[in-house]
């Protein structure tokens, strides 16, 4: 081992008992981008493969929660948007990799976070949807950590549909608009999300250098802290992650 990686790896250990005598967060959020930007930059031919790499990672993301007592974690992998404007040959490997990650790595009897996913799964290819109703069928009962996917996912689109089946649940219990319009609510509509019992995150990381939301969790996400790091997503580190904690920790204490 490099005398870098040695000066790295005691910083890390500072740094992580650093973050855990403070606030740590309980719902971590990821925009997990940069995947083809890190691929190109590592000399890949075919771009894609940044997206396999990327998926691999969230596995590493999951366990340095799980060290710090992340309890939820969702990861951003394609928006409403991602799915119609990308080239399809793109997209149908993006929905491969995700598929074979959910049904090798987070299904069965080793599995050990409960799988759930978040967005509007009829635009997925039947096999990938397929795979992640199944992922989440198969860890229902673990008591781990949560990983979200949030695929198909579009914050506008998830607000719409939930206020679209509040509307028809009303209209099925014989209520009329006026009665509807006149009792709605925020706590109402939050209960009509795609995972109405997960909690607000408390903290939402972007990778790549973007400073954007991208339309992830907008309903969810008015309190939460924000973190933007420079790093393209498979090459985001666990030094990174706890930066990103540490900084919501800071932020959280000045308040």
């Amino acid at each position: 081992m490099g005398v870098k990686n040695l000066v790295l790896r005691a910083y890390q250990r500072r740094l992580r008992a650093r973050v855990l005598r403070g606030a740590v967060p309980g719902h971590v959020a990821v925009i997990v981008d940069g995947n083809r930007r890190w691929a190109r930059g590592m000399g890949f031919e075919d771009v894609r493969l940044g997206h396999k790499h990327g998926a691999e990672h969230i596995l590493r993301l999951m366990s340095w929660c799980e060290d710090l007592g992340i309890g939820r974690v969702t990861v951003f992998l394609a928006s409403v948007d991602n799915l119609s404007k990308r080239a399809s040959p793109e997209m149908t490997y993006l929905m491969q990799v995700i598929e074979d990650l959910v049904t090798e790595r987070l299904s069965g009897p080793s599995a050990r976070w409960r799988v759930r996913p978040a967005g509007r799964l009829d635009l997925l290819p039947a096999s990938t949807a397929a795979a992640l109703k199944n992922a989440a069928e198969d860890t229902r009962g673990l008591s781990g950590p949560e990983l979200t996917f949030a695929i198909g996912y579009g914050g506008r689109e998830e607000v719409v549909d939930a206020v679209r089946s509040l509307l028809i649940d009303g209209a099925v219990a014989g209520r009329s608009m006026a009665e509807i319009a006149e009792t709605v609510s925020t706590e109402e509509i939050s209960g009509y999300l795609y995972i109405p019992d997960q909690p607000d995150p408390d903290l939402i990381i972007r990778t790549s250098g973007e400073q954007r939301l991208s339309g992830f969790l907008l309903w969810q996400s008015p309190k939460s802290e924000l973190y933007f790091s420079d790093v393209y997503w498979p090459g985001f580190r666990y030094v990174d992650l706890l930066r990103a904690v540490r900084a919501y920790g800071g932020s959280r204490s000045r308040r």
